[in-house]
């Protein structure tokens, strides 16, 4: 499985791939972080965000897409941002028809830490030793993303059986409903009246 995990920004959004599955060593496939001047207008930086994830896409082709779930924040405006980043990376993902899964960053810290509770330090720290790099990836929010496509590798097996599991859940209970419901009555259609034993028929004769 190849993800890209997205860490949504308006100045800076991290991108990194990494290739793998669960229970073995991963791979990573790529690393940056896609930048807006800080001076210019909203739309004009979501472009640019918009091409810079599209190129990566281009790119690295990869299975799936792993974004930030954006969480409220004390600064409405970086929540704003975030957001906004945050969808422009799901609609480059759809537009593919790639999936897209949302992690939170205490989802992220977990699986890559063990700690929901870790700082940016610890999580760039496990993320150059789960892939075996040199030295951190910089900045931060490179590292970021490479750890959002880490979560998604190791929690997709778990993820994909409970949803195999709600599946079978459902049919089960829509087959119960089913056959609890009682049987439609057949009503058998009225015939016409039609004449008597004995009844001479028009044009006949006794």
């Amino acid at each position: 499985m190849k993800v890209l995990g997205v860490d949504p920004g308006l100045t800076r959004c991290g991108v990194g791939v990494v290739d793998g599955v669960a229970g073995r060593p991963l791979t990573m496939a790529g690393v940056g972080v896609v930048r807006t001047p800080a001076d210019a207008d909203i739309a004009h930086r979501l472009v640019l965000i918009e091409r810079g994830i599209e190129e990566w896409l281009d790119e690295q082709r990869p299975d799936c897409v792993a974004v930030e779930r954006v969480f409220s924040q004390h600064n409405v405006r970086t929540v704003m941002g975030t957001a906004q980043a945050s969808a422009v990376a799901m609609l480059c993902a759809a537009r593919r028809g790639l999936p897209v899964a949302l992690h939170t960053p205490s989802e992220v810290k977990a699986a890559v830490t063990g700690s929901g509770r870790a700082d940016k330090a610890q999580v760039g720290a496990m993320v150059t030793r789960l892939l075996r790099l040199d030295a951190p990836p910089k900045p931060a929010d490179a590292a970021d993303a490479l750890a959002l496509a880490i979560c998604h590798i190791w929690r997709a097996p778990a993820v994909n059986r409970l949803q195999q599991a709600h599946a079978v859940n459902r049919l089960q209970q829509a087959q119960a409903a089913a056959r609890a419901r009682p049987a439609p009555v057949r009503r058998t259609p009225a015939r016409a009246p039609g004449p008597r034993p004995g009844t001479p028929q028009k044009g006949t004769t006794r």
